[in-house]
């Protein structure tokens, strides 16, 4: 049987990219712990930013899985790997190293009072120094920051290539087939919600999202079997052709379940009761969200075109580039005093073009290509970064993405000028009161470098 051209699933990647600038850029503006704070910060934005804080990473998973399955059937297990992890450490690496830092540089001089210039703070950046912290609340060091997604997929790649060595392609084409024949009608809604809610209930208060990919076993209850039913689903016509027919039921959900979950956190905290139901709250918006952007993808996004082929190879290296573009055009633009709507316009602006820009000069230098996670320069393209939904040259982590560590300034809710962590440092560390650079000043907490996440039921 012919792989269907799953073209809408490479458009809404390309949409949950310019999402996930718009995301970035609002974290700067929003109460919750970024790694820097626009002194205009409020909470008037949180209500929109928390529209897709539910879905939008599970929906990425969902699509990298379709990916990675038709990949699967297209490729030897072996030439898989190679194929993925060529794609994807090369540029996790690069951005590692290369990328990222300016966005530390910058926390921990906002942060802690670091005075020490950017070559000084990368001599630290590679020593792995854990001495920007105040008591055993550190920045670990060095980081991936919104990087951490990468890391994940290439992760859960060799989880599937396990898989298959284990089960074969037959096997799991089975699988695929009857996944597919339970989710149909009622129970396409209600069996993810309940897997959701089950994992969140159980699992969201033992083990805090820390996307340090050692110690995040929520994280990956949620998302490895998101992937894997990606991988599933991704030759099954009925299941996509019944989320278009649940469309216009699975948005009203989700909208009434955001409605829900942003009147419970506008409530004090100690009021903030019936954790359970507020997880399942949440669930429940994930996937129907989920359910009502593919159904709507589908119906109105399911063509190729030019538009598509060149978005679809510009936007990993666009997200490779995007949040350390957003905070170091933040910086100079603090002196501009504008106004914040239109700073915030200015600050959208500028990291979309210079991004594109940089992507003009990557995409016509071989040399540079591997480094953003594109293929040889006019070569046969195989798959995108992240693998491809046939019909597509390549593919986009695009999202919302959130960082690296567990140590972070990212826990929603807290004060804009607070970073907390969650790292222990050594005693050495805890007992130190000044960093190289900071002229001796005492630490404010610096957290790690993990992107900030909406509050959620804890």
């Amino acid at each position: 049987m012919p792989q269907q051209r799953l073209y809408f699933l490479d458009w809404l990647r390309i949409l949950a990219f310019f999402l996930l600038v718009l995301y970035h850029t609002g974290m700067y503006y929003v109460t919750w712990d970024f790694h820097v704070k626009s002194p205009h910060a409020s909470a008037a934005l949180e209500p929109f930013m928390m529209m897709s804080s539910p879905w939008r990473m599970s929906l990425l998973f969902l699509i990298s899985g379709v990916a990675a399955g038709f990949l699967a059937r297209k490729l030897a297990t072996a030439r898989l790997v190679r194929e993925r992890s060529g794609r994807l450490l090369v540029p996790l690496l690069f951005g590692k190293l290369v990328v990222v830092p300016p966005q530390s540089y910058f926390q921990v001089v906002e942060a802690v009072g670091y005075t020490g210039d950017y070559f000084d703070f990368m001599k630290l950046y590679v020593q792995a120094y854990h001495g920007f912290c105040k008591g055993n609340d550190c920045l670990s060091l060095p980081t991936w920051n919104h990087l951490w997604f990468v890391a994940y997929i290439w992760v859960y790649t060799l989880d599937l290539a396990l898989l298959i060595a284990l089960v074969g392609h037959e096997r799991l084409a089975r699988a695929g087939a009857w996944l597919g024949r339970v989710l149909t009608g009622w129970r396409a809604l209600v069996l993810p919600i309940a897997f959701l809610a089950v994992v969140r209930v159980t699992l969201k208060s033992h083990f805090p999202e820390t996307h340090n990919l050692t110690w995040d076993w929520f994280n990956h209850a949620t998302y490895l079997p998101v992937f894997l039913a990606g991988v599933l689903l991704s030759n099954q016509e009925g299941f996509w052709r019944e989320l278009e027919r649940l469309r216009f039921v699975a948005l009203g959900i989700a909208l009434a379940c955001w409605a829900v979950l942003v009147s419970y956190h506008s409530q004090p905290e100690a009021m903030q009761t019936w954790l359970a139901t507020a997880r399942t709250v949440w669930a429940t918006c994930q996937w129907c969200a989920i359910v009502a952007v593919c159904g709507f993808g589908r119906r109105h996004l399911n063509f190729d075109s030019a538009k598509r082929r060149y978005l679809t190879e510009a936007v990993f290296p666009v997200y490779i580039l995007h949040q350390t573009l957003i905070i170091c055009f933040s910086r100079p633009l603090l002196h501009a005093e504008l106004p914040p709507v239109t700073e915030g316009i200015v600050l959208v602006v500028l990291t979309f073009t210079v991004s594109f820009g940089i992507f003009e000069v990557v995409r016509r230098v071989p040399v540079l290509r591997p480094l953003f996670g594109l293929g040889r320069y006019g070569g046969p393209a195989v798959a995108g970064p992240l693998g491809t939904v046939p019909g597509s040259l390549g593919t986009v982590p695009g999202a919302a993405f959130q960082s690296a560590h567990r140590n972070s300034a990212s826990i929603p809710g807290a004060a804009a000028s607070q970073y907390r962590g969650g790292v222990t440092a050594t005693p050495a560390q805890q007992n130190s009161t000044t960093t190289p650079g900071t002229a001796g000043s005492p630490y404010r907490p610096c957290g790690d470098s993990r992107t900030a996440v909406p509050p959620q039921p804890n």
